[in-house]
């Protein structure tokens, strides 16, 4: 995801293809590897996090290679969709065991973990570029999907849960261990009790809003800089001289990797709540600054850098809190859920894409993906809980059933949109905004995430039901983060 604001020209240009439908590819991306992670998570609940994460690198590997193989659009959209669930188990996996691991240092932990996405990107994305203007991107796809393969497969060998009642030793502190608790539920919620909370909604509305403004600017980082005439203006930091767009995506990934930890160690302090208020207002400002001054290069560099600041902590702040308020036995499941709001506000980025040239946009797949997709929440989750009499078992099977059936039609049509009926239906041309617009819609999102944050979520109880934990009295088992 994180280099593909410089892999999607180069298919443009190979395929003669539309911005708008080589976009799908990075679309249908994020919603395989966001939407399954629900389902990663139970296993790795269930089973531990070695064999699914041996399972994602070997997956994530294979997608590459084959995506560097694909001759048409369609074969790249299956191939790449292939190698996003392979980085689905390793996500979700790494930042649950970061949670089960360390309730006390529950922000910083997480951002650590989700810093190595960021920091990984950082180290990449100047080889991948140069790869690419050198040989291509399919060499490019082959060769980094043997590489990332080998290093997650190597990684996984040393992933093991925490034993059974384990906790940190800061918990056996009266001092500390009292002060985090009162942070912290005392509880374990299940996935189906917290869906039925609205906790859970706000963050979830939340993380959609914020998602959707960084993965447009992702997404559009080089085609804005292209528009604007500094995509290949020179640059030169330390020595090192790179095009704009380069060094931008260069610095914005390592800001992207170094602030969910800072942000995490903040929020450990100040709380999760204060800290989203003040991050996603910074992201607002910053969104908002680079619209009116992305003509200089120098500006355009520093102010995406600043843009990556401030929405990159969601993926520290957000899992941080579901463990939080939803305790830990269940927290990979749990933000896998809670994960899915990436993968909604996918949805939207190819919207961003024809609202910034006005082109033509088929809605259907997007219409489908979201209807189907709340349906099957609603069957799975809140069904059961807010409804007085229960579903029967038949009515149960065939909401899911028809959710599901909508769910898969609809990336067919993601897939084939040319193929699939009925076509034409849901297509509509949408104005021109230019990137200017899109940004400024992406800066709205992020103000009334920051009010959310400060008025709303702030407020709210921590929601009850759900399995007492053994946190007041601690156990007899107190290990380091190391042991086994």
């Amino acid at each position: 995801q994180n280099g593909w604001t410089f892999v999607g020209p180069a298919i443009v240009k190979k395929r003669n293809s539309t911005g708008a439908l080589v976009q799908v590819t990075i679309t249908l991306c994020v919603l395989l590897e966001n939407w399954l992670v629900p389902c990663e998570g139970y296993l790795v609940d269930r089973f531990g996090p070695r064999n699914r994460v041996l399972l994602g690198g070997l997956v994530s590997g294979l997608g590459w290679i084959g995506a560097g193989k694909a001759e048409d659009l369609t074969t790249l959209y299956l191939t790449y969709g292939l190698s996003a669930v392979g980085a689905g188990i390793v996500y979700g996996t790494a930042i649950g065991s970061a949670l089960k691991w360390f309730p006390d240092h529950r922000g910083l932990a997480a951002g650590l973990t989700a810093a190595g996405f960021g920091a990984g990107s950082a180290l990449t994305v100047s080889p991948i570029a140069d790869m690419i203007l050198a040989s291509g991107y399919q060499s490019t796809f082959i060769q980094w999907g043997i590489i990332q393969g080998v290093v997650v497969i190597i990684a996984a060998l040393f992933l093991k849960a925490p034993p059974q009642g384990w906790l940190p030793r800061t918990w056996t502190s009266e001092a500390q261990g009292i002060e985090l608790r009162k942070r912290q539920t005392g509880l374990d919620v299940r996935p189906q009790d917290m869906a039925a909370s609205p906790n859970f909604w706000v963050l979830y509305l939340m993380m959609v809003l914020v998602a959707t403004g960084g993965l447009m600017v992702t997404a559009a980082l080089v085609p804005m800089a292209i528009e604007f005439g500094v995509a290949k203006v020179p640059l030169t930091f330390l020595w090192i001289a790179l095009p704009a767009a380069t060094f931008a995506a260069s610095l914005d990934r390592t800001v992207n990797g170094f602030i969910r930890p800072m942000w995490g160690y903040i929020s450990d302090h100040i709380g999760r709540e204060l800290t989203m208020t003040i991050a996603f207002a910074l992201e607002a400002l910053a969104i908002f600054l680079l619209t009116r001054f992305a003509t200089d290069p120098v500006l355009f560099v520093i102010l995406t850098g600043f843009t990556f600041f401030g929405w990159g902590e969601i993926y520290s702040l957000m899992p941080a809190t579901i463990g939080d308020v939803f305790g830990r036995k269940h927290a990979t499941t749990n933000y896998g859920f809670l994960y899915t709001a990436k993968g909604t506000a996918s949805v939207f980025v190819p919207i961003g894409a024809a609202l910034a040239t006005g082109a033509a946009f088929d809605f259907r797949a997007d219409i489908l993906l979201l209807v189907a997709g709340l349906l099957v929440f609603y069957t799975l989750f809140l069904g059961p809980v807010v409804m007085k009499r229960p579903m029967g078992r038949s009515t149960r099977t065939a909401l899911f059933a028809l959710g599901g059936l909508a769910i898969l039609y609809g990336l067919a049509i993601t897939v084939w949109p040319t193929q699939i009926p009925p076509t034409g239906i849901a297509t509509w041309k949408v104005p021109a905004i230019g990137y200017q617009g899109v940004f400024g819609i992406a800066a709205g999102f992020d103000v009334v995430a920051s009010l959310m944050a400060f008025f709303v979520l702030r407020r709210m109880k921590v929601p009850a039901g759900g399995e007492r934990q053994s946190v007041e009295r601690p156990p007899v088992i107190v290990a380091s983060a190391g042991s086994d």
